[in-house]
């Protein structure tokens, strides 16, 4: 499979090359193979971009939502049609198993294509009666929106992004992740082969100094960040300098709480799912898991013959369940924190160990609130197991954090699973599953994970703003 693209950026309709750019090399996760040579974004490639998104947005806006919803439609039959060659390519750029990508990335993003092409003719504004008078509400679009991927789920993240701002009347640049570069172009071809205008969706590379002017331009009405906490805050105050739209999906420490009367393997297939699938690199993931004392030694027994049975090996192999970390960087980061787990006296119940770009899934059980594994982000396959016996002492620990991306509960009392979730300082819940992120429900965290929220129709606010009309239908009536 060819893994070079024509060139490195996709502007106007066009791929699009600038040798000047600082060479971007991709790698295969896997085996360190270079997969890809790419060239970052000059500051002339980022204003042809803007200039472009800014022509196409104001033709595409004008419309009618039916007409956008069908290119976004082709679009996502297309990526159903191609499904499997661009799974090879996700699998390649990020390390993950194809078995993963076959059914949660493009397919993921396709869902999202489809569904906000099926939303866009229902947005509507009201009529307010005012007597005589009335006044009437519209929902434009804002414009030019910039997105900022994430390496984890890059062309999944791109979809997202695109989905709700096209359907909307917005054009957009997106810059993915330099470390996962390669799907957004393929998005941006999909686009103008279902029939997008030139201009409409443009995709520029780079690092963090291509993203800061992307956010602090003139033309740019929002901006839309998957990232980690760190990058928020800049990206967040750069936004703020010129008062733009903002959406910020950061990072957490998710609690997933298990109640005694959980059905075990139920609870054990989530908390695996929640701390190994894609090798633990999912902001979402429940790292932190609540285990009641009553049930905690049978829980752990189950956790560590269902873990040690994972298939770790050749991405591309359809047998293989866990792959690699997307990055030597990542990998250092992760083992350091295997380490300083093992160095504050949690119990290594299986795992810890490493072989080349794969670490073995891993767990920690007697985990306090206190050490450094129950604290900050790993990003990588260690879940840390923490006791519990009562339910409000549960709740209190688990919001005793600063992020608040996601939570869990497992019991078969459904009042107390409705009672603690509402408890739960998270943007998003599951009750008896975990990480189940449908296209249809709304995505995204409170505290410091995030502000605003990314699919479901909640995404319509953030990607348009509302003009409100005041009628007279009278002579004005002045005092003077």
């Amino acid at each position: 499979m060819n893994t070079q693209p024509r060139a490195s950026h996709f502007i106007n309709g066009a791929y699009v090359e600038d040798e000047a750019g600082v060479p971007l090399d991709v790698l295969n996760p896997a085996t360190g193979a270079v997969i890809a040579t790419l060239h970052e974004a000059t500051p002339a490639i980022v204003d042809a971009a803007l200039a472009a998104a800014t022509v196409a947005q104001k033709a595409w806006a004008r419309l009618m939502p039916v007409e956008r919803a069908r290119v976004l439609r082709r679009a996502s039959d297309m990526i159903r049609d191609r499904n499997a060659e661009l799974s090879r390519l996700e699998t390649l750029d990020t390390g993950k198993p194809i078995q993963e990508t076959e059914v949660a990335d493009w397919p993921s993003g396709a869902d999202a294509l489809e569904y906000f092409a099926g939303l866009a003719p229902t947005v509507t504004g009201e009529t307010v009666p005012l007597g005589a008078d009335f006044a009437y509400s519209l929902r434009e679009p804002l414009g030019v929106c910039v997105g900022i991927g994430a390496w984890n789920y890059p062309s999944q993240i791109a979809c997202w992004k695109a989905a709700p701002a096209l359907a909307m009347g917005n054009a957009m640049v997106f810059k993915p992740s330099e470390v996962t570069p390669l799907g957004a172009l393929k998005l941006a071809e999909i686009l103008m082969e279902a029939g997008a205008p030139a201009g409409l969706f443009n995709v520029v590379q780079g690092r963090g100094g291509v993203g800061a002017q992307l956010v602090t331009d003139a033309r740019v009405a929002k901006v839309s960040l998957t990232g980690s906490v760190p990058t928020g805050r800049k990206v967040y105050a750069a936004a703020a300098e010129g008062i733009r739209h903002v959406t910020m999906e950061l990072g957490g420490k998710s609690p997933l709480i298990v109640f005694g009367d959980a059905d075990i393997d139920s609870a054990v297939g989530a908390a695996m799912l929640g701390n190994f699938y894609s090798a633990g690199q999912i902001c979402s993931n429940g790292t932190r898991v609540f285990v009641h004392r009553s049930i905690k030694e049978a829980f752990l027994a189950r956790l560590k013959t269902r873990a040690e049975a994972i298939i770790m090996g050749d991405p591309l192999d359809p047998a293989t369940q866990m792959g690699p970390l997307v990055s030597p960087e990542q990998h250092a980061k992760v083992m350091a924190y295997v380490e300083q787990a093992k160095a504050d006296g949690a119990r290594l119940i299986t795992g810890g160990g490493a072989s080349g770009a794969f670490v073995q899934p891993t767990v920690f059980a007697d985990v306090t609130d206190g050490m450094t594994l129950a604290c900050e982000e790993v990003f990588g396959p260690v879940m840390a197991v923490l006791d519990f016996e009562d339910e409000d002492e549960v709740v209190a620990r688990a919001n005793a954090t600063e992020f608040g991306l996601a939570a869990g509960v497992f019991t078969a009392d459904l009042t107390r699973a409705h009672r603690v979730v509402a408890a739960l300082q998270a943007g998003t819940c599951w009750i008896n599953a975990y990480n189940l992120t449908p296209v249809e429900s709304s995505f995204g965290g409170v505290k410091l994970s995030g502000v605003g929220r990314e699919n479901g129709k909640a995404a319509i606010e953030h990607y348009t703003q509302l003009k409100s009309v005041y009628v007279g239908m009278g002579p004005v009536d002045a005092p003077y």
